[in-house]
């Protein structure tokens, strides 16, 4: 994978990524986004039937992935919500609020017909700013 000096790309441990030459996240300049991320733990659903354990779990994968960049939630400015069932708003609004409520982040939330695996009720995307002096390569 090429990386230039503006441009960091982290991975995880999923196989998604090397099977779709994706990056779980990347930096450019000030800026780091996430890509979307499920509520799996080294290959194991997590919070399976559960929308707020789910959540809470993709919304730490994604967080982590901040992580590698010497980022946290406190540097989300984006975030976004894919939920399965309109019946979820609830459940994942409350882990979204838990981990952000003094960020306050700019939020999306949308609901879609489904994900490759039907048991994922929710999946996030996250965006955070990051000063030229944080995280940097």
């Amino acid at each position: 994978m090429s990386e230039t000096p503006a441009v960091r790309r982290v991975q995880s441990d999923s196989s998604w990524e090397e099977d779709l030459g994706f990056a779980r996240a990347v930096r450019a300049g000030d800026r780091v986004v996430v890509s979307g991320t499920m509520p799996v733990v080294k290959g194991v659903l997590q919070g399976d039937g559960d929308p707020y354990e789910q959540a809470k779990v993709a919304f730490g994968n994604a967080v982590g992935a901040l992580a590698e960049f010497g980022l946290g939630a406190a540097d989300v400015i984006r975030t976004r919500m894919y939920l399965t069932h309109a019946r979820d708003v609830d459940a994942v609004g409350r882990a979204h609020k838990e981990l952000f409520d003094a960020v306050r982040p700019a939020a999306t939330l949308v609901v879609v017909s489904g994900f490759v695996d039907s048991r994922v009720l929710v999946e996030v995307e996250l965006e955070a700013y990051a000063p030229a002096a944080q995280g940097a390569p």
